[in-house]
């Protein structure tokens, strides 16, 4: 052989090899996926209220636990068909090829135990234009998010359903057990990538990119108040019109990566708040707004499926504090708290199954806390058209949770606000707006 076909032969043969060991761990997960959830379809088209939202949190360690990073590059299959998870916010941990255009991919998470929010992003192309059929499989998870394609890795669109096939329906309603066990996409491949994602693509860098279209604005500015476990800026955003004022709102979000629909009411929310109404330019004379968009940018852009790359749910660690990110958040509220300021409102913007509500009871919060109850009110009145579950919680201690944390701690009324995976998107702008629009007139009056 010449030097120039041994090389080709160990290239090949190396990935015959990967080839062979990305099966087996397949057929291993295959014998341990267990057996939950009905068909996308359903979860997709869900609009009943029914949801009564997720049982009390348990108290769990949040000191730093091991994480499992994902292998990054390209797959290639005879030479023609590529996949890739080698972007950020990526999501694809190993493929079979099972022949006949059939794919199996592979999705596991970065360390368990785990919540069940199976993020998975990657895209696809070929030399040699066609349809193929992807099949996604889990680790000890279930088909939770309707794929969205893309053509550009910014714009998504649902997949049209007559493009997926169901395996293995689940049963129920809501939750993981209403989800189907594996699903088959029929995807139209050509030279151009195809991204393939469990939800839009809201990368640090792209979250960057909005806080800098709004920063543009004379009354809004943004600054660091920390760096993430791998040295991400934490980036917050202040919306301030007068100097002298000692009122503040709080907001975050995205403290679990896939939430992307509770950023989305997040970012109409705060559209909303520095739009130039004449009750956003009147409410920014009294009140200041202070926002966290991305609570946890390595988990974002590490296409994680909870956790930060401490390996912990920062919506845990509101109480002892051992991950940078909160830290950050709890070193800025203790400085403003110090120079002055009340807190009047926080919302921590989140996703699960379906549109709720997670206030603290006014049983606990009293007259303080009514300005929740009225402001869910105000909503649900002006969008009857989904009625939102509310689920209030009477235990505050340990903090734990960043709802329980910004009343505890600084006295500040505050709810974790939940939308839905598959709450259209037009709503959630809509939705987003109409509660901005509700707190400025309830902190006005």
């Amino acid at each position: 052989m010449t030097a120039y076909d041994i090389s080709d032969f160990i290239k090949d043969y190396r990935q015959s090899l990967l080839r062979v060991f990305m099966a087996f761990l397949f057929l291993s997960l295959c014998i341990s996926c267990k057996n939950t959830a009905k068909s996308v379809e359903k979860i997709v088209d869900t609009k009943s209220t029914g949801y009564q939202g997720q049982a009390p949190s348990p108290v769990v360690p949040t000191t730093n636990r091991p994480v499992q990073k994902q292998w990054k590059g390209v797959w290639t299959f005879n030479n023609e068909t590529f996949f890739s998870n080698d972007f950020d916010g990526a999501r694809l941990n190993g493929i079979a090829e099972d022949g006949n255009d059939h794919y199996t991919i592979w999705i596991t998470a970065e360390n368990t135990p785990i919540n069940v929010s199976p993020w998975y992003a990657f895209k696809v192309w070929t030399e040699n234009p066609r349809e193929i059929t992807v099949k996604l499989s889990y680790q000890d998870s279930r088909s939770r998010y309707y794929p969205k394609i893309s053509r550009d890795g910014l714009n998504f669109k649902k997949l049209d359903s007559a493009q997926i096939e169901i395996l293995n329906p689940g049963e129920g309603d809501f939750g993981i057990n209403a989800a189907p066990e594996f699903v088959e996409l029929k995807l139209q491949i050509g030279k151009e990538p195809l991204w393939i994602s469990a939800q839009e693509l809201y990368t640090s860098k792209r979250v960057r990119g909005w806080i800098d279209s709004l920063s543009v604005k004379r009354f809004v500015s943004n600054y660091e108040i920390g760096r993430s476990s791998e040295k991400r800026p934490m980036h917050l955003m202040e919306i301030k019109e007068d100097a002298t004022t000692k009122k503040a709102v709080m907001i975050i979000s995205r403290q679990h990566p896939p939430e992307v629909t509770g950023f989305l009411a997040m970012k109409s929310f705060i559209e909303t708040l520095s739009g130039e109404s004449p009750e956003a330019i009147a409410f920014r004379e009294e009140f200041d707004v202070f926002v966290v968009p991305l609570m946890n940018p390595d988990g974002v852009d590490n296409g994680h499926w909870r956790h930060n790359m401490g390996g912990i749910d920062l919506n845990r660690d509101w109480e002892n504090f051992n991950q940078p990110e909160t830290q950050s958040v709890q070193n800025f509220l203790n400085k403003k708290s110090a120079e002055g300021y009340e807190f009047v409102f926080g919302a921590d913007f989140h996703s699960t199954w379906d549109d709720i509500y997670y206030p603290i009871d006014s049983t606990v919060t009293g007259e303080k806390g009514q300005i929740v109850f009225d402001w869910i009110d105000g909503i649900s009145n002006r969008l009857p058209q989904k009625q939102t579950n509310i689920k209030p919680s009477t235990t505050i201690h340990p903090t734990m949770v960043s709802r329980n944390y910004f009343y505890v701690n600084h006295n500040m009324p505050a709810i974790v606000f939940e939308l839905g995976d598959n709450t259209p998107r037009d709503f959630l702008k809509e939705k987003g707006k109409v509660a901005a629009e509700e707190l400025m007139k309830l902190l006005m009056n």
